[in-house]
């Protein structure tokens, strides 16, 4: 698990450093190139060795067969001891010829001869004609007058060695057809290619080591301008606009570094005309929130005392009463609304956290919509855990969320039952609302915590919604670092769900609640599931 877990880290710096990976790629194919390049001039070099190792001993064994044969023709000789004793001496004068006294010589017998003298065939010592492959040797039967060569092995000391056999025909008197080999021992020659290759694979190794060091500098010096762009480019997105690069010289990054700060001056331009804009309105809807309350207390004032004395109107003037009691409530609900969602744009929110049940807070939600739910219809059937569910939160805001989602069901019920469900893990608590009504497509889903927005305007709302206790239930479940989702689907009612970190400030992992179509309504609908999270 340790190693996989290194490798996982090493291969995680790879994928976010350009250097790391512009290094690995420069030096491997740095590496295929000296690779190539290095196995080239090895080939290139073995073969120029041997081919003058080659022509040097072909031109000695072609002066040796010449004086071999001139000695033999010369010679006088009549009788097979002279001829034997003039035989052993040829090749101690041979092996003495070489200039590097590395070769050795044989003087065989041609097979299948007819002459009766048969002499011993003398051969340099430490040479065992077994070396001398049969096929070259049939070879320098066959070309007669020609020299004939082939590489063989020779036994050495620890593991053999490269050598060169070269032979001839030759005529000796009276005793017929020999054959002459000329071996050479290529160890010197085969020790210097090895140095030379050896000093090719370390100067190699010490060129790739120098390709790597040099190519970390300069792609370093080449990504810094880029990685200090990047860290000031992610400083700019999380809103620090005091980011600003240097501008050094008229290359392509000092062009990069000038666009970077004239983007950054637009964006910061751009974002203090829109937050300038933004406080004029939020000042705005404050400001006349707050200038509205002192005449609406007063018609509230005014409207209780006409619509507590509608009973001595008449007819139309009866209905006008109700009708402007009914609006001088609602209206006073909606400026409740303005004041709180303007407090939170204006983020001039102070919640009061503190640890409650949040089944007290449930109850006494649902004990404030029963009497509204039963005027509709509508019956709350509640599952909550026998034990406490404690949490974290502001007390009144969750009761005034809560609500508000017992409210859209009610209102959307159509005298449907409605399900409150409580429940927790170790880390969260969660309440789902859910009503078997009219539901909603997932496109009104996406849109349902907008402010103002009504999923059917066309509808007679009986609760007195405004159309924003949705967006401010949702900014209340972000105070709380919370989620608040919903599903919906037309015709098999909507479900929403809140869930809430046990202890404030923590990240939720996972709600303790399912929701639709893990927990069906009644029949079995497909996921349209909206989520807003903190």
């Amino acid at each position: 698990m340790k190693r996989k877990g290194v490798r996982k880290s090493a291969l995680g710096v790879f994928r976010r450093s350009l250097p790391a990976r512009a290094v690995l790629f420069t030096v491997l194919l740095s590496g295929v190139a000296l690779v190539a390049l290095g196995g080239f001039l090895a080939y290139s070099i073995g073969n120029g060795l041997y081919q003058t190792r080659l022509q040097q001993s072909l031109s000695e064994s072609k002066q040796a067969v010449i004086e071999v044969q001139n000695t033999f023709s010369a010679a006088s000789v009549t009788d097979d001891v002279a001829l034997q004793t003039l035989m052993n001496s040829v090749v101690p004068k041979l092996e003495s010829s070489s200039a590097n006294q590395s070769r050795k010589v044989a003087l065989i017998r041609s097979p299948g001869q007819t002459t009766t003298v048969i002499l011993q065939s003398p051969i340099s010592a430490e040479l065992d004609p077994s070396l001398i492959p049969l096929p070259l040797r049939d070879k320098v039967a066959l070309e007669t007058g020609k020299l004939v060569y082939q590489s063989i092995a020779l036994p050495g000391v620890g593991s053999p060695h490269p050598g060169l056999v070269i032979g001839s025909a030759v005529y000796l008197p009276i005793a017929g057809n020999y054959e002459l080999y000329l071996v050479y021992d290529l160890q010197s020659d085969q020790e210097t290619l090895d140095f030379m290759q050896r000093s090719l694979i370390i100067g190699g190794l010490f060129l790739i080591v120098a390709i790597g060091l040099v190519s970390f500098f300069v792609t370093n010096l080449l990504v810094k301008p880029v990685l200090i762009a990047a860290t000031a480019s992610e400083k700019l997105a999380n809103g620090d606009f005091t980011q600003r690069l240097q501008e050094k010289g008229e290359d392509p990054t000092a062009i990069l570094a000038k666009s970077f700060n004239q983007m950054a001056d637009s964006l910061q331009e751009q974002i203090n005309k829109y937050e300038s804009v933004s406080k004029v309105q939020q000042r705005f809807v404050s400001d006349v929130s707050h200038e509205l309350r002192t005449p609406l207390t007063t018609i509230k004032l005014a409207g209780d005392v006409i619509f507590n004395s509608r009973d001595q109107l008449t007819g139309p003037l009866n209905r006008s009463a109700e009708i402007m009691h009914e609006q001088i409530e609602r209206f006073q609900v909606l400026l409740t609304d303005l004041l709180e969602i303007s407090r939170y744009d204006a983020g001039a929110v102070n919640p009061e956290f503190e640890s409650v049940d949040l089944n007290g807070i449930v109850g006494m939600a649902i004990v404030g919509l029963e009497p509204l739910a039963s005027s509709r219809g509508s019956k709350i059937r509640v599952d909550i855990p026998s034990g406490p569910v404690e949490c974290e939160m502001d007390p009144s805001r969750i009761e005034r969320l809560i609500r508000n989602l017992l409210a859209n069901a009610i209102e959307h019920g159509e005298g449907s039952p409605i399900d409150v469900a409580v429940g927790q893990n170790k880390s969260s608590v969660a309440v789902t609302v859910t009503d078997f009504g009219i539901g909603m497509t997932k496109a009104e889903t996406e849109r349902v915590f907008d402010r103002f927005w009504r999923a059917d305007p066309s509808r007679k709302r009986t609760t007195g919604g405004t159309g924003l206790g949705l967006a401010i239930s949702l900014e209340d479940a972000h105070l709380h670092s919370g989620w608040l989702q919903v599903w919906s689907e037309p015709g098999n009612g909507s479900c929403f769900r809140l869930t809430l970190p046990k202890n404030h400030g923590l990240t939720i992992r996972n709600s303790p609640l399912p929701m639709p179509p893990e927990a069906p309504l009644g029949k079995n609908p497909s996921p349209k599931v909206a989520e807003a999270k903190a």
